[in-house]
């Protein structure tokens, strides 16, 4: 009843302060401090340390049964840290809850236990597995396909077997797969899509902000909305916190767009708050659709620049394998709807003949509730099965033991392992954790280089001429394992000498990282990476 209470109060002075906030006086108003204190992101954390404030005086009230309290958090602890040691999950995740719990038994104990009871009751692994369930009788995999693929290659049947077998991502062929090197050119390639919509428009995104990009797009899903498209537009609930207002959604439904915000930011302490919704999809009458790294911003495509040139890239499907992609969007859409989707009515049929000369296209997807790590497991089976070379480009370099080893043995092997990395980062402290991976990869002859120009954002595997995954997924532990994503597994396509082409190309503009520049970085700088590090798993 108290923590019922409590949010309600909390979101009442939430949305007081957001009408403030856009009010003529607070417009008015010069002081910096003024503004932050009661912008969105100000009262939600207000809010949250309001919560923590209420725990420690709670905690102080209860000081005089100290003896008594020590007596039941010292085998509350023990049993905690007995339960962690033997419970699955990542051994980085284990080592930081350890670590918390030792440093602060009270606070680190009961916030665990918080945790594992939000985790075991959350509604939205309920919701998925349901909606698993609805989707299998679309989502079959053709038998003949995989033997196709294990005619060239055993082993990449074998991932196709669990990805559809497990996961329920098939492996299609008739697939025509278009790699864009850059968000300006996915964005030429978006808008004329967009253009030609008669049916319907499924769009998911992480980030949108205002600007030549969105405003652009914007236009016309209005415009496709009038025409009688039925337009969808999901986004993730952090763009509440700075970018639109929190109803930004039902000014796009007056529009005649139905949209919503997925997974919504609340003031409420929640491990959901954690899990967010990084898929960028986009889908057009079930016959071509994108994803990729590109947001809907216009650092993006290079309209505004943040972090130097901005490198990015993505990919578009026209064929079969828009089905998955489909599939995903719907899946997200009704994590809370209760009415049954009609999903026939968003498929089209396969096509009859059979184009061999596109290759295999796997679309997937990956979410924190199924303890399946797919987009991690996508890299393993690229790294420990490749014969010649493994190309990477991504954002983030925050690592656990097992990517770690795969890496350096796939490297010691005498495969090329090449990765780029961004020069100008847009998360320092993230870039500091990255670097205290330079050392050991680099001895075990894993070569890192760093994109002079500016930022490196995209998302992309390519190894042997052969075999591509691009997407969302980055190399850290929020993709891997926090967050809602996706990706495209590309076999013996020709779009793959594409990729490896615009791997080179970007190669040639970047700095390659040596032993003796690791080993003479800023004691300092050092020091604050190796600290950073043990908190890796949050970041």
């Amino acid at each position: 009843m108290l923590n019922l209470i409590l949010e309600n109060f909390m979101w009442y002075v939430l949305k007081r302060g957001e009408t403030y906030m856009e009010s003529k006086r607070l417009k008015k108003a010069k002081g910096g401090l003024f503004r932050i204190i009661f912008s969105r992101t100000g009262l939600i954390l207000l809010m949250i340390l309001l919560q923590l404030a209420i725990f420690a005086v709670t905690t102080n009230w209860l000081r005089q049964y100290t003896i008594y309290i020590n007596m039941v958090f010292t085998v509350l602890r023990i049993c905690v840290l007995i339960y962690i040691i033997n419970s699955e999950g990542n051994p980085a995740f284990k080592m930081t809850w350890i670590l918390c719990i030792m440093a602060f038994p009270a606070v680190g104990t009961l916030f665990y236990i918080y945790v594992e009871l939000q985790l075991g009751n959350s509604w939205v692994g309920e919701k998925l597995e349901i909606l698993k369930l609805e989707e299998n009788p679309y989502m079959t995999q053709d038998e003949e396909i995989v033997e196709e693929i294990r005619d060239s290659k055993p082993a990449m049947a074998n991932l196709a077997c669990y990805l559809s077998g497990c996961l329920k991502f098939p492996a299609y062929r008739n697939t025509e797969v278009t790699y864009f090197p850059l968000g300006e050119d996915k964005f030429r390639a978006l808008v004329r899509e967009l253009e030609k919509a008669r049916d319907y428009i499924f769009m998911e995104y992480f980030i949108i902000a205002e600007g030549v990009m969105w405003g652009t797009i914007l236009e016309i899903l209005q415009r496709k909305a009038a025409e009688g498209v039925e337009v969808r537009f999901m986004y993730d609930g952090t763009c509440a916190i700075s970018n639109f207002p929190y109803n930004y959604y039902k000014k796009i439904r007056k529009m005649g767009i139905q949209c919503k915000m997925s997974i919504p930011i609340t003031p409420f302490l929640s491990t959901v708050q954690n899990n967010r919704d990084h898929r960028k999809i986009c889908v057009i009458d079930g016959r071509t659709a994108f994803t990729g790294g590109v947001n809907l911003a216009d650092e993006y495509i290079n309209k505004l620049e943040r972090f130097g040139h901005w490198k990015d890239t993505a990919v578009m499907l026209k064929g079969d394998a828009v089905q998955s992609l489909t599939m995903l969007f719907l899946q997200m859409w009704n994590l809370d709807v209760k009415e049954k989707e009609n999903y026939e009515n968003y498929l089209t049929p396969k096509r009859m003949w059979n184009t061999r000369w596109t290759g295999y296209v796997i679309p997937y997807g990956d979410h924190p509730y199924d303890n399946e790590d797919v987009g991690e497991e996508v890299y393993f089976h690229i790294l420990n099965h490749a014969k010649k070379y493994v190309h990477i480009m991504t954002p983030y370099l925050i690592l656990d033991s097992e990517m770690i080893t795969t890496l350096t043995r796939a490297a010691k092997s005498g495969i090329e392992v090449i990765i780029i990395m961004p020069h100008i980062p847009d998360k320092w402290y993230a870039f500091a954790v990255a670097q205290t991976f330079y050392k050991e990869l680099i001895q075990a002859g894993v070569q890192i280089y760093e994109y002079t120009p500016g930022f490196v954002h995209a998302k992309v595997f390519v190894s042997d001429d052969d075999t591509a995954a691009v997407g969302t997924i980055n190399l850290d532990y929020r993709s891997l394992y926090l967050h809602f994503e996706c990706g495209v597994l590309i076999y013996n396509n020709p779009v793959i000498g594409s990729i490896e082409v615009d791997f080179q190309n970007t190669l040639a503009r970047c700095h390659k990282v040596s032993l003796t520049e690791v080993q003479n970085r800023p004691f300092k700088a050092k020091i604050v990476g190796q600290v950073l590090r043990l908190f890796a798993p949050l970041m």
